[in-house]
């Protein structure tokens, strides 16, 4: 029976066509890095103090200095309490300055920030003090988000098509990525950063599963990642915006407002073909197909398209054949495990920009550069070591790396910050190779439900991240602690895993070892001379 790999030859493995298609995946991915990390520049800590303007219904008189002196305590390095004031009193001005105040309490009239200060969600909504922790909370919030959309549009995109849901997910994060800039309160900010956050992880894994059905066998790897180096080079655009807009509202602006410009994706978007094959829509295969082919300047010979059909035993799957099948089931269980501990290292690293010492803005580009440099040479890495050492090798480094950092004083900032590029290296490697191994490693009926799933691990990671940091406040090395040695198991865990560089896809559930099609390297030249020797033979 002739497979459908054979067509995606037939009409070239990566063609000007799917040259095209991977650049209209990878342009929403240049503003993903606006809604996943944008939000450490608009926190931003400033110097701030409760406001204690009472005092100057005694004292109208009062300068700026004696109104501080005479209403806030200070700290043990003798500078003004940020979270604390004397108590109001009905004292006159004369009593307060001959007696002094002494009860303290907390923050009852809001704070002061720096006139000159640009507006921040730090500043409009006051994430300071008791409040400080809504901003690690709304970034998990962000990440519910994330998982919801993995729940959500992982099975649909197997059961309506990964086109329509593609769409959809634009027209999401367009809309209420905008909104984000105009909510008057902080809850209502979270809700709208929850529904971008489900839009993003729908687009994430819809660009995973066009880019994949549609290249070939040896370009399945240069076909995902050169959409994801697009998201790197978002990272660095994101670092030199934020570091000219200052203003939360117009950066949210700036990052949203582009994805309107997307809307003619409507007429040229196509759906993968593979995926009307396995619904049972030829008619419609056959003619993104011959599509494809005219773009590429290429032919599918006619008997070709005739032997275009549905694997009778093919059907569509669910969740629960994930693990009822015994191959399918270690699959999903070990990357599962990949997932939550890639997402943890990575979102572990990318929030914690603002705690390496450095300017966050020139470690913020550092980070896009390093994410840039990873993601490309997984295409190479991918194609000379295989899948699995891979994963396994650059999940480990990444988990030593945090490990490491525990052990670096805090007076050496740039040793910490160096050791931090190398773990977002090999993270970001870590991140990308799972995204090309798990494509090829699910059937295509269950392929976006499987990486929908872990993808929903990867969130639940995402979610967690935030909240460690937290940990923090009990003692500085919990938090590294655990962002590095979750990724030292699920690196070990990578090598039980099949490997699947050189096989086309497979389709139906049932099929347990991809069929091997493609052998790079060496290994292809060991098969040309075998091919060669019967020849001689048969002479």
């Amino acid at each position: 029976m002739v497979e459908f790999g054979d067509f995606i030859s037939a009409l070239g493995e990566f063609g000007l066509y799917q040259k095209l298609l991977v650049l209209f995946l990878s342009l929403p991915l240049l503003l993903n890095p606006f809604q996943m990390i944008g939000q450490v520049f608009m926190v931003v800590d400033v110097p701030h103090h409760c406001d204690t303007s009472w005092i100057l219904a005694i004292g109208p008189n009062l300068t700026e200095e004696e109104q501080l002196n005479l209403t806030l305590p200070r700290d043990a390095d003798g500078a003004y309490e940020q979270c604390y004031m004397y108590s109001k009193v009905d004292w006159d001005l004369d009593s307060i300055m001959a007696y002094g105040l002494n009860a303290t309490e907390k923050c009852s009239d809001g704070w002061v920030y720096p006139s000159a200060q640009p507006p921040s969600l730090l500043t409009e909504f006051d994430l300071v003090c008791d409040r400080k922790d809504l901003n690690d909370i709304s970034q998990s919030i962000y990440m519910v988000g994330l998982l919801l959309g993995a729940m959500i549009f992982g099975p649909l995109s197997d059961r309506v098509g990964r086109r329509p849901i593609f769409l959809i997910c634009i027209l999401l994060q367009g809309l209420f990525g905008l909104g984000v800039a105009f909510v008057p309160h902080f809850y209502v900010y979270m809700a709208f950063r929850c529904v971008v956050g489900a839009s993003v992880s729908g687009i994430l894994i819809t660009t995973l599963a066009l880019a994949t059905e549609w290249a070939g066998v040896s370009s399945r790897p240069k076909a995902v990642l050169i959409s994801h180096c697009f998201f790197a080079i978002g990272q660095m655009i994101l670092a030199g915006l934020s570091y000219g807009i200052r203003n939360w509202r117009l950066l949210e602006i700036a990052g949203s407002a582009p994805m309107f410009a997307l809307f003619f994706y409507i007429w040229v978007l196509p759906e993968s073909a593979r995926w009307l094959v396995t619904k049972g829509r030829i008619e419609e295969a056959k003619k993104v197909l011959q599509k494809a082919a005219s773009i590429n300047k290429r032919t599918i010979p006619p008997g070709l398209l005739e032997q275009l059909k549905p694997e009778a035993q093919t059907k569509s799957g669910s969740t629960l054949d994930l693990f009822r099948k015994k191959h399918l089931r270690k699959v999903t269980l070990i990357m599962l495990c990949t997932w939550f501990a890639g997402s943890l290292v990575y979102y572990g690293l990318s929030l914690n920009v603002t705690s390496f010492g450095l300017d966050i803005y020139l470690t913020q580009f550092a980070f896009g550069v390093v994410e840039l440099a990873a993601r490309y040479s997984c295409i190479f890495l991918l194609q000379w070591f295989g899948r699995k050492k891979t994963q396994a090798v650059v999940l480990l480094l990444s988990g030593l790396m945090c490990l490491i950092i525990i052990s670096i004083p805090e007076d050496q900032p740039v040793v910490t910050t160096i050791l931090a590029i190398i773990g977002k290296f090999t993270a970001t490697a870590s991140f990308s190779t799972s995204y090309v191994y798990t494509a090829e490693l699910f059937p295509t009926v269950i392929r976006q439900t499987g990486v929908g799933l872990c993808s929903m691990s990867a969130r639940v990671a995402g979610i967690m991240a935030p909240l460690i940091r937290l940990l923090g406040q009990y003692h500085q090395v919990i938090p590294m602690a655990m962002f590095g040695s979750v990724p030292v198991v699920g690196g070990l865990l990578c090598f039980l895993l099949p490997e699947t560089r050189g096989t086309d896809l497979v389709d139906d559930i049932g099929v347990a070892t991809p069929q091997l099609r493609w052998v790079p390297g060496a290994l292809n030249s060991r098969k040309k001379k075998k091919n060669k020797g019967e020849n001689l033979r048969q002479r």
